[in-house]
């Protein structure tokens, strides 16, 4: 997630402030008008606080609790008694990262009884970017004119904050708690002299808000049920770490980072002063991640949101990037679901552009829904948001809609069926294949995924493509893969992409998914591959909501490793599909003729 770790500590943007600050006697509280707090708290008087605020954890072994460096901003007027909601961001970002080397991905596949190989990543040099004396965000003037207090967080093991990283372990989630904890009077916090620091000035009703890491936490928190936060705006946020750095199996990458996982994560945020206390927790990382198998596992459960959603009662505005490689779509997707299922409130938001924060892409209505998401649950004004539409999602061409759920409502399952010719270009047709039969290809990780897709013809790929399309079809949900596969070694990725392919022949991946066939029968148990075998196997490929338009075809495009995110082992692992036991599930708004 490294994309956008100093992206917005920077404030390279500008929020507008949006009508006319207080004059020289401001209000004694804040002003709605049509659900939306208004602009009547001058910034350029906020009072600002340095604080440590005591985390029940000892995760660097010292023998004394951990403790989180707080920065308090809020309205000079919660200092003449008026007390005030907060908007928390928590970050391991605050003062930069560390250079660390990625894993060795050039790497043979683990086959069970024979041992993997990785590269040992090198001790952490002392590079690391010093922390400003304040920390800043590019909202912090607009939430404070509209009567909100602003906390900053280091994450546990980060700038002034004792403790260690674990990349989404339990103990950096009670860090980031314990400031909930604190803003409602259930943590201690005192200053660098020790004297008690009491939040007298809070509400006690915080939202936890950021993007990527950032835009993690607040899941992570709100996983505990904590009272007092009563709203979380997670922006590319991860909802399952296991999915971040694997699939199904498949160890695979984040967009961008080929080799990154847990441990290279940890050591990269990992900037308190004194990092020896760390070094044997941050190597337990390297050890139980299991780079080898890519089973899931209680290091993972431990880092699996999805587990406690029954305890999420805080509203959730999600918002997600369609094109995001880095922090995928399925985390959003998931947790969305989840939160459906359980009954939290929610909204989201589905935009084009990849990790991005979306106020650098709709600036102005962006900020109107965040102010009438915090004004309704952290203000209390009953503004009616909650009976609005639930999805926003931006289309291809840029524009916007709003509709009553996501997945689309009218989304359907559609099957279709390959037929011959996949070496060069097969069909792909609702219903019964026409031509029946078992095609080959053959590994080579060196080639790109989307060379192969474009490629008429290649040994290294299956491509299936419809008819051009006669209407519009939109997919609106997760697509998936199922497919009848031989190997000719114990050991491979498998690799499946949507793909549009435009009426002048060129071809662009629409989403893609992995999975190790070692896998297929529990995502926590490897069972061995029989060479020859035929097997049932199926990649889920990254949810997602796009529009095929008329006369494009739409594929799927089969490989085994994806340059840019799998391991790659050397060429010349063989696969066979039995176009026969072959389906590929589409979920379709209207239909594919």
């Amino acid at each position: 997630m490294r994309r956008v770790r100093t992206g917005l500590l920077a404030a390279i943007i500008a929020l507008p402030l949006v009508g006319s600050l207080a004059a020289a006697q401001p209000p004694q509280g804040p002003v709605f008008a049509d659900g939306e707090a208004q602009p009547v708290f001058d910034p350029a008087r906020a009072v600002r606080q340095d604080l440590f605020v005591t985390a029940p954890v000892d995760s660097d072994h010292d023998g004394e609790q951990d403790r989180v460096h707080v920065q308090v901003v809020r309205p000079a007027e919660s200092d003449q008694g008026l007390r005030v909601p907060v908007v928390y961001q928590a970050s391991p970002y605050f003062s930069g990262g560390n250079d660390v080397p990625n894993h060795n991905v050039d790497t043979e596949l683990h086959v069970p009884e024979r041992s993997g190989s990785r590269t040992t990543l090198s001790a952490a040099g002392d590079e690391r970017i010093a922390a400003a004396a304040d920390i800043d965000w590019a909202y912090e003037q607009y939430l404070l004119a509209r009567g909100y207090a602003v906390v900053y967080a280091e994450s546990l093991g980060t700038g002034e904050s004792t403790g260690c990283p674990t990349t989404g372990g339990e103990n950096e989630t009670i860090g980031a708690k314990s400031v909930v904890d604190w803003l409602n009077g259930r943590a201690p916090g005192r200053d660098a002299s020790g004297a008690e620091v009491p939040a007298t000035w809070s509400t006690g009703k915080v939202g936890m808000m950021g993007v990527s890491y950032n835009g993690t936490l607040p899941n992570a928190v709100a996983a505990t049920g904590v009272d007092g936060l009563e709203a979380i705006v997670p922006i590319g946020a991860i909802s399952n770490w296991y999915d971040y750095y694997r699939s199904d199996g498949a160890v695979v990458a984040p967009g961008g980072y080929q080799g990154e996982d847990a441990d290279v994560l940890a050591e990269y945020v990992h900037t308190r002063a004194d990092r020896e206390p760390c070094r044997p927790v941050i190597d337990g990382l390297t050890a139980e991640q299991d780079r080898i198998t890519g089973d899931y596992s209680p290091f993972w459960d431990r880092r699996n949101y999805l587990d406690d959603v029954d305890r999420v009662h805080a509203a959730v505005l999600s918002v997600h990037g369609l094109n995001d490689w880095n922090v995928k779509t399925r985390q959003a997707a998931q947790w969305y679901e989840a939160l459906r299922e359980h009954d939290v409130p929610h909204k989201i938001w589905w935009h084009q552009s990849g990790h991005t924060d979306p106020v650098e892409l709709r600036e102005q209505d962006w900020l109107r829904t965040l102010n009438r998401w915090f004004t309704r649950y952290l203000h209390g004004v009953p503004n009616g948001v909650e009976d609005e539409p639930r999805a926003t999602v931006q289309r291809e061409d840029g524009s916007w809609t709003e509709e009553a759920e996501w997945p689309a409502p009218g989304a359907a399952e559609t099957v279709l069926r390959p037929s011959a010719g996949g070496p060069q270009r097969g069909g792909l047709s609702v219903g019964t294949a026409v031509r029946q039969g078992v095609e080959g290809l053959t590994d080579d990780a060196g080639q790109k995924a989307e060379d192969l897709a474009a490629a008429p013809s290649s040994p290294n790929r299956l491509a299936y493509f419809t008819e051009p399309l006669a209407e519009r079809a939109r997919i609106s949900g997760e697509v998936r893969a199922e497919l009848g596969l031989t190997f000719d070694r114990p050991a491979a990725n498998v690799t499946a992409l949507l793909v549009d392919q435009a009426p002048d022949g060129s071809v662009s991946v629409v989403t893609r998914g992995w999975a190790d066939p070692q896998n297929r029968e529990a995502l926590d148990r490897t069972t061995p591959i029989e060479p020859g075998r035929p097997y049932e196997i199926t990649v889920r490929m990254q949810p997602d909501d796009y529009v095929f338009a008329p006369g494009h075809r739409l594929g799927v495009v089969l490989l085994s490793s994806d340059h840019d995110f799998t391991l790659r082992p050397r060429p010349g692992a063989g696969l066979a599909l039995d176009l026969a036991r072959t389906r590929i599930s589409v979920p379709v708004v209207g239909r594919i003729s």
